[in-house]
């Protein structure tokens, strides 16, 4: 009764928490980002609406629903600046299939590579293993049940009906548990009751984890099925085929006894318990629905698939073919998956990309088309290379501070080195290259590399202050020399 009611809230809370995540208003998404990433208001607006809209349609009712398309996103800027930051806390967030993918890494159909199908069937495996997580911790606690039982048929076997051919091994399970506990009388009650009792007995000694060192014997079904490859520029992931269903039931399955202690098959057995608890025919339909109501698709450097001047030879060829493949997914298509057909007509697309060497204009005017949301991301100053060391989660200065704590050593960064940091972070950007915050990577790691390397046995000091004078030291002489910062900075 209690492992019923321990179950029941633990699904209540799971739902709360899911009701919650899909509900969070545009303002409180903006808030969530901003706990990690610094500036780019506009981004985040147009995200957090994106984001809310996608719930908006989903309480629409009749044939308007069908009509709503989502709005596609391009963010522009240059790199560093957060494009693929807020993607990958939008995922998070958006309690939602969402898959983030190279453009670069696509290529035209014809060609020797992934095709853009790809994406689409790599979403829908996302969200069968996400629906899959879910409806696990729906069955975890029968599961655990249904392991105690098994595990109990291997220790202490349940006594069968009588009849003239079972005489004998039930006098020996009487024996048997009579060896097993020394509370139990046999000339009293009947063996099944002894059986009974004991098993009960072990039941608790299982649950309570006393019998997790004892050697059993498990049968363990391994599958016949062979190694295949596929040669050619086609694989079976681009076909859209499962190979595992294809020939599963055709090849034979073999058992083998494997030995290993009750702790082990604890975990073995419960996962085949689960495994044949759920419905993966509900677990498919809905992981379905889920891509094809309030999947995200984030399409990273898109900028690369742009074509320049040439547009007869060379990779270009390549590049336009890309995004003429692009054009059907984004307007709404069906792909062909192994678990079925995933229409991609409200599946979000998001993109971005840095756009230094083209424009959003090189794309060809079909696809601007599919992405009539435009947002331009600002470069970063130096108020926002400083914000970024302090206030975000998972600010860098957070990281070393945790990571130095390991060995017992506090490091403290005083307000003036992060601004000279800051400073040099922002100057070095102007004068080599433009990266944005990952600037900041390579100029702690400069900074600090003493430290992180003479740490625990050559510096003995509990406590580390890092001042302006020091980070002066460190990198003045690099962020003058100009040919040196190109390689270390």
């Amino acid at each position: 009764m209690q492992k019923n009611k321990a179950g029941n809230e633990f699904n209540d809370n799971s739902e709360i928490k899911m009701k919650k995540i899909e509900q969070l208003t545009p303002s409180q998404i903006v808030e969530e980002l901003n706990k990690y990433i610094i500036g780019q208001d506009n981004a985040k607006k147009s995200v957090a609406i994106a984001l809310r809209n996608r719930w908006r349609r989903q309480q629409v009712t009749g044939p308007l629903k069908d009509e709503i398309m989502p709005n596609n996103i391009i963010l522009i800027g240059p790199t560093g600046v957060g494009k693929t930051e807020i993607a990958r806390r939008i995922s998070r967030l958006a309690n939602a299939p969402f898959v983030k993918v190279e453009a670069s890494k696509f290529t035209e159909v014809g060609y020797v590579g992934r095709d853009v199908e790809s994406m689409i069937r790599e979403l829908t495996d996302l969200a069968v293993n996400m629906v899959k997580q879910e409806k696990t911790k729906e069955v975890e606690i029968k599961a655990r049940e249904n392991t105690i039982e098994r595990l109990l048929d291997i220790l202490i076997p349940p006594i069968k009906k009588k009849n003239s051919f079972s005489q004998k091994p039930e006098e020996s399970a009487a024996k048997s548990v009579t060896t097993n506990t020394d509370d139990i009388i046999t000339d009293e009650i009947s063996p099944e009751e002894a059986n009974k009792i004991t098993r009960e007995k072990f039941r608790k000694m299982l649950i309570n984890g006393e019998l997790d060192s004892r050697i059993i014997e498990l049968d363990m079904t391994t599958s016949n099925m062979p190694m295949l490859q596929v040669l050619g520029p086609i694989g079976l992931e681009e076909m859209g085929l499962n190979i595992q269903d294809l020939f599963g039931s055709i090849m034979p399955k073999k058992t083998k006894k494997r030995k290993m202690t009750i702790k082990e098959a604890k975990t073995f057995l419960e996962q085949e318990e689960i495994q044949k608890l759920i419905d993966m025919e509900s677990v498919v339909k809905e992981a379905i629905d889920r891509v094809q109501n309030s999947g995200i698709v984030f399409i990273d450097e898109i900028d690369k698939i742009t074509s320049t001047h040439s547009r007869t030879s060379g990779p270009d060829v390549s590049r336009e073919g890309v995004q003429r493949d692009l054009l059907p997914i984004v307007e709404g298509s069906t792909v062909m998956t192994k678990y079925g057909p995933v229409k991609t007509d409200h599946i979000l697309f998001m993109a971005s990309g840095a756009f230094h060497s083209s424009k959003p204009s090189d794309l060809i005017p079909e696809l601007q088309g599919r992405f009539p949301i435009r947002v331009e991301l600002n470069s970063l100053n130096e108020e926002d290379f400083f914000q970024i060391l302090t206030k975000p989660e998972n600010a860098l200065i957070k990281q070393y501070k945790a990571m130095l704590e390991t060995e017992g050593v506090q490091i403290e960064f005083k307000e003036e080195s992060l601004r000279a940091i800051a400073r040099i972070a922002t100057e070095v950007n102007e004068q080599v290259e433009n990266i944005g915050a990952r600037r900041l990577h390579t100029i702690l790691t400069s900074l600090l590399e003493d430290i992180l390397f003479e740490i625990p046995d050559k510096r003995k000091s509990k406590k580390i202050v890092i001042d302006e004078k020091l980070v002066e030291e460190k990198l003045s002489k690099i962020v003058k020399n100009r040919d040196l910062s190109r390689y270390i900075l």
